[in-house]
């Protein structure tokens, strides 16, 4: 008897082209129940396209897209709706709603999504909110009011309110500075740890992978290249791991300057 589990998350063959520009050529990639996978790669490799293609955000050309063994690449909407209750997500500017409050903004998943009642709903926020190290008068300011690590930590909490399945995290720590974005991914392993759910993350920021990573896979001109442990990302043998790693402007990656 196989003791082999489904992938939460499943890439076989997934291409994606703007017109002649072929920004997906064939991308697999496989993330275990549970466990984080960080997804590196330069500016236009592909990361961003691939997890809007995972969200439903753009369809793929070709290729399965796989979430706990079913194909979602042809879902309905209805089934689209069904299957974004299992997501959380932290984009990467933490895309706030400028006019509703921090717990508002917190518990819109639970409020628009789960029908929860609002004075619940601002209990469960208020919760995250702390969890993330803010302070509970928070949740009656705006988003104007914060600082970009406050309105960052508000952006996490809003992700793990509804205790998700799966959280995509898109370049978490872009734009802080190095002890914030230090704070940031603690709280992510924290947060991800405690809800038990699959992490799914694209950056370039090689303290976040080393931080939050149980896998990594790198992506280049469309394709994943290199994929294994985040401890096994020091001794990979491939040279595109090796300079991007160590932020080396000579080796088989290369810069167009105009």
């Amino acid at each position: 008897m196989s003791t082999i589990e489904t992938p939460k998350i499943k890439l076989t063959g997934v291409k994606k082209a703007f017109g002649n520009n072929h920004i997906l050529r064939g991308v697999d990639l496989e993330v275990p129940a549970g466990k984080s996978l960080v997804v590196i790669g330069g500016s236009g490799t592909g990361k961003s396209v691939t997890l809007k293609c995972i969200l439903g955000l753009l369809k793929p050309d070709a290729g399965t897209i796989e979430i706990d063994g079913q194909d979602i690449t042809n879902i309905s909407a209805k089934e689209r709706d069904q299957l974004m209750l299992k997501f959380g997500m932290l984009f990467q500017g933490a895309a706030l709603f400028d006019s509703i409050k921090i717990w508002e903004n917190v518990a819109f998943g639970l409020i628009q999504g789960r029908r929860m009642n609002r004075k619940e709903a601002r209990e469960i926020a208020i919760a995250k909110i702390k969890a993330v190290g803010l302070k509970p008068e928070v949740a009656d300011l705006y988003p104007a009011e914060l600082s970009g690590g406050m309105q960052k930590r508000v952006g996490l909490a809003r992700a793990v309110a509804t205790s998700p399945e799966i959280i995509f995290f898109d370049e978490p720590t872009t734009g802080l500075d190095p002890i914030m974005a230090d704070v940031i991914n603690n709280l992510i392993v924290e947060q991800v740890k405690e809800i038990g759910a699959t992490a799914l993350s694209i950056t370039h920021d090689m303290g976040s992978v080393r931080k939050i990573a149980d896998y990594v896979a790198m992506i280049h001109e469309g394709q994943i290249i290199w994929h294994g442990s985040v401890e096994e990302l020091d001794n990979s043998g491939n040279e595109y791991i090796e300079q991007f790693i160590h932020g080396r402007a000579d080796g088989p990656i290369t810069r167009r300057v105009a």
